[in-house]
């Protein structure tokens, strides 16, 4: 395996900029694209590092063709950190939890879980959801750091968003699926929320918030959509009681252990970033 270059991990752990205008559209709209925040070599190493964990924990052999419309949207991987150190180093990055806290204007930041997101040549669309359907979690301090591991055009499948749509309150209980794209798809026509979908530059990074509607296009190119994403909450998140089937299973895989009513401190969920 190889090693993480130093210049690498210092540039994991060095603080970005966020300016307050920055704060502020994610603060109004709950997502945010920031170019640069990665390296051109960092997202080159990590995208050989990354890919090379995904084929060896992939276990998806089905066809496109044969799967429904959520395998068809990607192959899926959670929690690459406990496999792989240089998934870890990205997924424990001071730099991207930071920015992550700053947004939230939170004390600090908890991992969640991650996931790789890699999207085949020929993948189809991701639904219209919110991540937040899927998560025991008591408040709406929640971030996702969406992290492509190549330059991203329209034509691969970048995520969109639909700013300000966290305060839409139906379309919650959907999961991800074809009716989760026809019904909230349709809610959102009817509405003033802005639909954003722009490319991603090689280093930009998106960070929404678990209510806020999203989508991803199908990958038409014939190479492969590679994204690693990491899910932070308020480092005082607390557990409440699961609404649905999708948060039970979550509170047994990501937070075993945790109880309800209670801050989610489990050896699955360590502080990444707490203010000083």
């Amino acid at each position: 395996m190889p090693t993480l270059p130093t210049h690498i991990a210092d540039e994991l752990h060095t603080p970005y900029a966020l300016s307050e205008d920055q704060i502020r559209f994610y603060e109004k709209n709950r997502f945010l694209k920031l170019k640069g925040v990665l390296s051109r070599e960092a997202v080159l190493f990590f995208q050989e590092a990354i890919t090379a964990r995904v084929r060896q924990m992939n276990t998806v052999t089905t066809t496109l063709e044969n799967r429904d419309t959520y395998g068809k949207a990607f192959l899926q991987l959670f929690n690459l950190w406990l496999h792989d150190d240089l998934a870890r180093a990205l997924v424990f990055s001071k730099r991207l939890a930071r920015i992550a806290s700053e947004l939230m204007q939170t004390g600090g930041v908890r991992l969640y879980h991650d996931q790789a997101l890699y999207k085949e040549a020929g993948g189809g669309i991701t639904p219209w959801h919110a991540d937040q359907f899927y998560w025991p979690l008591e408040t709406d301090k929640t971030v996702t750091a969406w992290i492509p591991l190549q330059e991203t055009p329209l034509e691969m499948g970048p995520l969109e968003f639909s700013a300000g749509s966290h305060r839409i309150v139906n379309g919650r209980e959907l999961a991800i699926s074809d009716d989760s794209e026809r019904l909230i798809g349709e809610k959102l026509r009817v509405t003033d929320f802005p639909h954003t979908i722009e490319p991603f530059s090689l280093g930009e990074v998106s960070f929404h918030s678990g209510w806020v509607f999203h989508r991803a296009g199908a990958n038409t190119t014939e190479e492969m959509r590679r994204v690693m994403t990491v899910i932070y909450m308020d480092k005082d998140m607390t557990l409440k009681q699961p609404e649905n089937d999708n948060q039970i299973l979550d509170w047994e895989t990501w937070c075993p252990g945790a109880r309800v009513g209670e801050v989610i401190d489990t050896p699955l969920n360590p502080v990444l970033f707490e203010q000083v």
